[in-house]
């Protein structure tokens, strides 16, 4: 029986443990989509003894209906589009264009305000373990994807605490690799597979980035 996870912390904990093929090796780098995926991702990279990141993507909302994604940016230029719903909703050239700066100064913000004067890491070569908190339609998933395979990693594991079957079927097909604790034929919100599920601060974000980084570097560190 499948049951729900306590929070975010306990979610990362179970994920963590599908991962222990990828401890402790010094190729492997954390990411995750924030913010909540953060949360998931710091106790899979503190178990890995790996560094972690945030890979930063927004959902490009349909106008008046914000929830309803027609797309999605990344960091590194990347944008993603659901042609069917920009065709279907006759979505103009210039609405699309007012949505994209609005969200790209999000972006920006948010990479500012996470890492501070801090480069992103080099994942160039790399084994990258992309992490979220759950994964419904995986739009914003599949637009990390694109950004993150233009920078040339050796291997990319997409890996979630829940997802959608049929996203992650997708997933595979397009040739990805998927570690998902759960997966669900139906999954009407991600959220209702956590006990407690709050919205995570960008405060949250920067402290786990820090705390991540000190331990991460502790590590190294430590006697041989």
């Amino acid at each position: 029986m499948i049951t729900q996870f306590r929070d975010r912390t306990e979610a990362g904990l179970q994920l963590a443990a599908q991962l222990t093929a990828y401890r402790d090796r010094p190729d492997v780098l954390v990411l995750a989509l924030p913010r909540g995926g953060v949360v998931v991702a710091f106790e899979v990279a503190r178990k890995l003894h790996a560094p972690l990141d945030v890979m930063i993507v927004r959902k490009l909302g349909v106008p008046g209906q914000e929830e309803l994604a027609m797309g999605a940016i990344a960091s590194g230029g990347v944008r993603i589009f659901n042609d069917e719903v920009v065709y279907m909703l006759r979505i103009s050239d210039e609405m699309i264009n007012a949505v994209v700066a609005r969200e790209q100064g999000e972006l920006e913000r948010r990479e500012y305000l996470y890492r501070g004067d801090r480069p992103a890491y080099d994942v160039r070569g790399r084994t990258v373990v992309l992490v979220d908190d759950g994964i419904a339609t995986g739009a914003t998933m599949r637009a990390a994807i694109v950004a993150l395979k233009q920078q040339r990693p050796a291997h990319l594991i997409i890996a979630t605490p829940v997802a959608a079957a049929a996203t992650c079927d997708e997933f595979i097909a397009e040739g990805n690799a998927i570690i998902c604790t759960h997966k669900l034929d139906r999954l009407y919100s991600v959220g209702i597979w956590y006990e407690q599920f709050p919205q995570t601060s960008d405060e949250e974000v920067r402290d786990l980035l820090e705390r991540a980084n000190q331990e991460y570097s502790a590590w190294l560190r430590r006697p041989k």
